[in-house]
């Protein structure tokens, strides 16, 4: 959530830097906001310190044995005063806050203009697309022959946008699961975490899911929320904290299954694996150093693009522009891996520094070595998508018999198996 000090000493700045986000404000009204809620302040600390001397001057009084009446009487007025500031005060604050957390970070300056996706910058390809001696089938109607991915039966337990995987293709998205935290941990020096998947309302703010995109997230009836991503909670591990240089950087991984909801994405991709409700990925989190974060930024992209040429399915990396933005980035490179059966790239990982954007929302600070107390930088990465693994893997890896070969980087977590066909009693 931004400082409104800020937003006062920098007002045309704010006002242009959201505009190429395409996001309009008042900023007007968050000045006069702004302006009514620090006078209120200032009268409060007036207040108080009148409240303050007359109790001294009544206790002067007191001790000589004088009559401190009419002071007690202005000790009452000080007091109501004061209540009626205080809840003008807590009002013009909310009106202020309700504003200020739904606006979305600042793009950083080098983030190319645009408003849609259509307006993203390609920045590489890697690996060789497959020319196909047959027709190449979809994940889904491959999972189906197999006898291995099962939608109707998970929609008749769950609803639409769940699946049941069986047998080898089970045993493939757990060896997916397994070799990217342990690619992480080994060879990126990442520090596994198994975090909760049920959180509360205040983290979720923290990492700018609350209150803006409640539609999208699922809830209990205990309150507590179901997190869409591991960066909710993994982020959110030194909310409320001070820090000191020789802590950073913390990088740390997590696989998790995620919950979304999906609320505005009706009528895209209502068949097979790309949008699910449920679904399990590999999160890669960072906290760092205010002037780290564009060089960790770069790092956790070279992370996530290892675990595709290492699984030899073809990617490119495309550079967000400012209307693409995710509302806590300020900058974001997504990886896009190439699905035969659509004929185009599809979004595995998303790779983002969000700046001080989420550490001012959790107060999560840093104290430097000459004294000075500044706001942490965030970065969270999908290392990456392990459904959306799976389903390159059945589409770029499959025979015209409809079976599918494995990556040799999963054959040792697949237990020597090279290859998934149809087993009848799956």
């Amino acid at each position: 959530m931004f400082d409104a000090k800020f937003i006062r000493d920098n007002p045309e700045v704010f006002d242009k830097s959201l505009k190429r986000r395409g996001f309009n404000v008042n900023v007007d009204q968050i000045l006069d906001y702004y302006k009514d809620y620090t006078l209120a302040l200032t009268n409060l600390q007036k207040l108080q310190m009148d409240r303050n001397q007359i109790s001294k001057d009544i206790g002067i009084k007191k001790s000589k044995g004088q009559s401190a009446e009419n002071l007690q009487v202005k000790v009452v007025q000080v007091k109501e005063k004061l209540s009626s500031l205080q809840e003008k005060s807590e009002a013009v604050y909310m009106k202020l806050r309700n504003i200020l957390e739904v606006i979305p970070n600042l793009p950083s300056r080098d983030v190319p203009d645009g408003l849609s996706e259509n307006e993203n910058i390609e920045i590489r390809k890697n690996g060789v697309i497959r020319k196909f001696s047959f027709k190449p089938e979809s994940h889904d109607l491959l999972g189906s022959k197999l006898n291995m991915m099962d939608f109707e039966r998970a929609a008749l337990m769950s609803g639409s946008r769940f699946v049941i995987l069986k047998s080898d293709l089970a045993k493939l998205e757990r060896a997916l699961s397994q070799f990217m935290i342990d690619y992480h941990v080994k060879y990126n020096n990442y520090c596994e975490v198994s975090p909760p998947s049920l959180v509360k309302s205040e983290t979720m703010f923290g990492t700018g899911q609350l209150p803006k995109f409640s539609e999208d997230l699922f809830q209990t009836t205990s309150g507590h929320w179901l997190i869409p991503t591991a960066e909710v909670p993994l982020t959110n591990m030194f909310a409320g904290e001070i820090m000191i240089p020789a802590d950073l950087p913390k990088r740390y991984t997590a696989l998790t299954s995620c919950f979304r909801a999906e609320a505005g994405a009706a009528g895209k991709d209502t068949k097979g694996m790309i949008r699910l409700h449920e679904f399990k990925k590999v999160e890669l989190v960072s906290i760092v150093e205010n002037n780290q974060s564009e060089y960790e930024l770069d790092h956790m992209l070279k992370c996530a693009e290892e675990i595709l040429r290492l699984l030899k399915l073809p990617y490119r990396v495309v550079e967000l522009c400012c209307g693409d933005l995710g509302f806590s980035a300020m900058k974001t490179y997504d990886i896009e891996v190439w699905i035969p059966s659509q004929n185009k790239y599809r979004e595995i990982s998303s790779c983002s520094n969000c700046g001080e954007f989420q550490s001012r929302r959790m107060n999560t600070k840093i104290k430097n070595a000459n004294g000075k107390i500044d706001f942490v930088h965030t970065l969270n990465g999908s290392g990456v998508a392990v459904g959306r693994a799976l389903v390159a893997i059945l589409e770029n890896y499959q025979e015209e018999d409809g079976s599918i070969r494995i990556p040799e980087a999963l054959v040792d977590y697949m237990g020597g198996l090279k290859e998934i066909k149809k087993k009848d009693d799956s």
